[in-house]
């Protein structure tokens, strides 16, 4: 296989229609506020001061990312792993972000760039309860730009559709599979740590 270089790329791909480059818009209009206020799931990209790369699923009921205004966001941040990779790469890296926002059932998807800040200011964090409790702290992105992708993507993967769906028992459960990987801790199966996930939320 040969790596093609930085010239090599006009040659295989055209340039982007005006239409294409205008969409970009640098605020959160009428139509990606609603998408936002839609959407319980997004994917949060972040870079770090050692140029390392994180992407972190992110989820809630749907408007759990809070429009602030034109260019802000409010995103609490719920129970996890405690690696904090995305808030380390914030805190300490450029604080660039990129979101990309689903809603199920609608193949297109909204992507939304801008700064991160991480604020852990109590009255913020008692404005989110959310789940029965208070996120730990609140990244709030002021947003440089924000556009639509076409659905091609997810209709090409049928992402929503029923018929692609694949039965949770078709892998072992994910305790099992850390234990695997780690040879720490006790596999248990997927049920008791979904039962376990819903007392975390």
């Amino acid at each position: 296989m040969t790596d093609i270089a930085p010239c090599d790329l006009a040659s295989i791909y055209p340039k982007p229609t005006e239409r294409v480059i205008a969409k970009a818009r640098p605020e959160i209009d009428v139509h990606a506020k609603t998408f936002i206020a839609m959407s319980p799931f997004c994917v949060l990209a972040t870079s770090g001061s050692d140029s390392s790369v994180d992407a972190s699923p992110r989820g809630g009921n749907p408007g759990f990312v809070h429009v602030a205004g034109p260019n802000a966001l409010l995103m609490p941040d719920r129970s996890g792993n405690n690696r904090i990779d995305s808030f380390r790469n914030i805190v300490e890296g450029s604080g660039f972000v990129q979101l990309i926002f689903f809603v199920p059932g609608i193949d297109e998807t909204l992507r939304v760039g801008g700064k991160g800040k991480v604020s852990a200011d109590p009255d913020l964090l008692a404005s989110m309860v959310e789940f029965g409790k208070p996120p730990r702290a609140v990244l709030r992105i002021d947003v440089h730009e924000a556009y639509f992708h076409c659905g091609k993507a997810l209709m090409r993967s049928k992402l929503w559709s029923a018929d692609t769906r694949v039965e949770r028992t078709i892998m072992p459960s994910i305790s099992q599979v850390i234990h695997d990987q780690t040879h720490l801790g006790e596999p248990e199966e997927q049920a008791v740590v979904e039962a376990r996930y819903k007392t975390q939320l």
